[in-house]
């Protein structure tokens, strides 16, 4: 094990890079995740992650202890508290963080499954919680445009909770290209829209598509789609957060497939 207390250490500053600079992760291929769940996320899906990062107090934790036990192949590397809080996304670390490879880019299925486009969503919570919503609803396939949030900045992946390990991703897709080709039913969400998400069969082989938090979706976009859908609200609120309309969608499609296969 390697202890660091000084902010000049290169390898503490290739850390800071990690953790600040979606270049640098593209560089490096390599992304941080932070905490004990993500951790351990990630190795019941994935394996080991490369190396390991400890706080000098999050080392004493039982349970920090008990996963650096059962990492003990792991490269560990421990920081002081200071150095530590510099890298962490949370106002109380938890003391662990851990070294992956970011996944290849890998080809677009030339036939895609039933998935989810997410066209420039910029706030990394938002993008987050989307992912996270999406794996949980049984959806598979995840299309980003090329001015989404980058999928593996550390307050993604906290925002996502393990869901990027459940999830094939593809980032920096021409979603009007793929839209043109996509052999199922495109379906997008819209204030404007006369249609309600509850009145649209969302089953089957669909794509379901989300935009930027203030413009919404290109034009371009949506003269693709077969459907355009609301949210009714009958409250005060004029809109919700993105990853709120896309959780309202993706388990309306839930609820609809199970009445139809009678569960």
């Amino acid at each position: 094990m390697i202890l660091i207390t000084s902010s000049d250490n290169p390898r503490f500053r290739e850390l800071v890079g990690l953790a600040e600079s979606g270049r640098d992760r593209r560089q490096a291929g390599l992304a941080l995740i932070d905490g004990l769940h993500l951790i351990d996320s990630y190795r019941q899906r994935i394996g080991p992650p490369q190396q390991l990062v400890v706080s000098s107090s999050g080392r004493q934790r039982p349970e920090v202890a008990a996963l650096l036990g059962s990492l003990g192949e792991v490269p560990l590397l421990e920081l002081s508290d200071p150095l530590f809080r510099r890298l962490s996304t949370v106002q109380t670390p938890t003391g662990i963080l851990a070294l992956i490879p970011i996944p290849a880019n890998r080809p677009i299925p030339s036939n895609p499954e039933a998935c989810v486009l997410l066209e420039d969503v910029q706030d990394p919570g938002n993008l987050g919680s989307i992912l996270r919503s999406t794996a949980a609803a049984g959806i598979r396939q995840v299309y980003l445009s090329p001015q989404c949030a980058d999928l593996w900045s550390p307050r993604v992946l906290r925002a996502g909770m393990g869901a990027h390990f459940h999830l094939e991703c593809f980032a920096g897709v021409d979603l009007s290209g793929f839209a043109a080709t996509f052999p199922g039913r495109l379906i997008a969400t819209h204030l404007g829209a006369r249609q309600s998400v509850f009145e649209v069969d969302l089953t089957g082989h669909i794509g379901l598509i989300f935009g930027n938090e203030g413009a919404g979706l290109s034009r371009g976009l949506l003269d693709r789609v077969a459907s355009v859908v609301a949210i009714p609200m009958p409250g005060q609120t004029e809109s919700l957060n993105i990853a709120a309309a896309a959780a309202v969608c993706l388990f309306e499609r839930v609820r609809q497939s199970l009445i139809r296969e009678g569960t």
